[in-house]
């Protein structure tokens, strides 16, 4: 058996009692945040606490009225559901930190100056957030928060999520290699031309556009045709 300093303790109160299972710690996060569909391997103890560090069991009464059952994975979906997963101080240290560079990731792809329609550096977006002292979820994902963040940082600098439309022509000597490319990018609609060459048109977060230029131009040596479409 897993030592106990090796787990988590995932609780529910409910009715006044408090119910609590041992879990393992990466397997109940990625469960807890949706990364994981199924409860393997999840939880380490088919046993309900009342307080699970001093091995204090739940009595059956107690469960049975909570919950309906004493089938620990009805009971462990309920916990997760409705509950609270109790994360040691470096683990969530740890995991707000990659949640929140993965949420400037996400600003700078998906939002730009509306000034000048490019996107803010990573610096400028994370000392925003910090002004806006902008609260990372643990358990919300970076997608889920993008919004909520763009807007507490509105006021400190120019942002908005804009998307870009781009037409393109890549010549025939080239376009087979691209076509990988322009499906990254959003495609959305595309042609192969007579003469072998092919038109298409993207559409992606307007932070990205210029990735996509760069990617092009080094596959085509220069040679693609873009417009930016209305």
């Amino acid at each position: 058996m897993t030592g106990i300093e090796n787990t988590l303790v995932a609780r529910l109160e409910k009715a006044g009692e408090r119910f609590e299972l041992l879990v393992d710690p990466k397997l109940s996060y990625d469960y807890k945040t949706g990364v994981k569909k199924d409860l393997a391997n999840v939880v380490l103890v088919d046993e309900v606490f009342k307080d699970a560090r001093k091995g204090e069991r739940q009595t059956s009464a107690a469960v049975k009225k909570a919950f309906g059952t004493e089938e620990i994975g009805a009971i462990a979906e309920k916990i997760f559901a409705e509950g609270e997963l109790q994360l040691t101080t470096e683990q969530r240290r740890r995991l707000l930190e990659e949640k929140r560079l993965k949420l400037i990731e996400l600003i700078v792809r998906n939002a730009v100056d509306p000034r000048t329609k490019a996107p803010h550096p990573p610096v400028r977006i994370e000392k925003a957030l910090e002004e806006a002292r902008f609260s990372v979820d643990a358990f919300k994902s970076a997608e889920a928060q993008m919004e909520d963040a763009i807007e507490s940082i509105r006021e400190i600098i120019p942002i908005s999520m804009e998307t870009s439309r781009i037409a393109v022509k890549v010549p025939p000597e080239f376009a087979p290699k691209c076509y990988g490319v322009l499906k990254e990018f959003g495609l959305q609609r595309e042609e192969w031309l007579g003469d072998g060459s092919l038109a298409a048109v993207c559409e992606m977060p307007a932070g990205v556009a210029s990735q996509f230029y760069d990617r092009l131009n080094k596959l085509t040596q220069g040679q693609v045709q873009t417009k930016v479409m209305e």
